[in-house]
């Protein structure tokens, strides 16, 4: 939720959705008894609270820590497309592609978790309340592979990530804990983001030293 773009020095993805943090602290407030109670909520309540659900959904789907990762063929195959593309000189159109036994493959995972004619026109905006409603037909017809909410943030199949239930669980406690004592906004210097073995941010795209400066605040409740 404290993602921002690419490169951005603006006030960031968090303080734009403010009403969705204020809903959100509101639902676990409420799971905790209320406000200023900071009781334990328990694992099968956490793990149902509605918008807490869609909040860690969404972002898993737009900001994917790992956007790609590279399969190799261990035997010839034919790799279908969802639908046809047109070659570059613009005379045919092609429906699948031959890969040789041996071929190394990168797998962009956000062109499925943000593809629009899978999502919708809204495909690349923060928007928890998708998973509130009925999600397209589209994408319910579409059967992506992924192992996790139709998103290839956990990759699919045999080599998907193990530990995703785990991740999973881990976003909940920790946003249940942090966003009922504390506020949190972006300061006014830049944020990079970088591609690596995962995505990380930088304070400026100068730096390569993994950090993200936050104004902390604690709630009064």
């Amino acid at each position: 939720m404290v993602r921002t773009g690419r490169n951005s020095s603006g006030p960031g993805r968090l303080p734009q959705s403010r009403l969705a943090v204020q809903q959100l602290r509101s639902e676990l407030f409420e799971a905790q008894g209320g406000a200023g109670a900071r009781a334990d909520v328990p694992y099968d309540d956490l793990v149902k609270l509605p918008y807490l659900d869609a909040v860690c959904r969404e972002t898993l789907r737009v900001f994917a820590p790992v956007v790609l990762s590279q399969r190799v063929a261990i035997q010839d195959t034919v790799l279908p497309f969802s639908a046809p593309v047109r070659t570059r000189d613009g005379h045919a159109e092609i429906a699948e592609l031959a890969v040789p036994r041996g071929t190394a493959v990168l797998v962009q995972y956000q062109a499925s978790n943000a593809d629009r004619t899978l999502w919708g026109p809204d495909a690349r905006e923060w928007k928890p309340e998708r998973w509130l409603a009925p999600l397209p037909a589209t994408l319910e017809d579409a059967r992506v592979p992924g192992v996790y909410a139709h998103l290839m943030t956990f990759a699919a199949g045999s080599r998907s990530c193990i530990g995703f239930k785990f991740s999973q669980l881990e976003m909940k406690v920790v946003l249940s804990v942090l966003l009922t004592a504390f506020s949190f906004e972006l300061t006014d210097k830049p944020v990079a983001w970088n591609s690596s073995a995962v995505l990380y941010p930088t304070m400026g795209e100068g730096s390569t030293r993994p950090e993200l400066l936050l104004m902390v605040k604690a709630l009064k409740v």
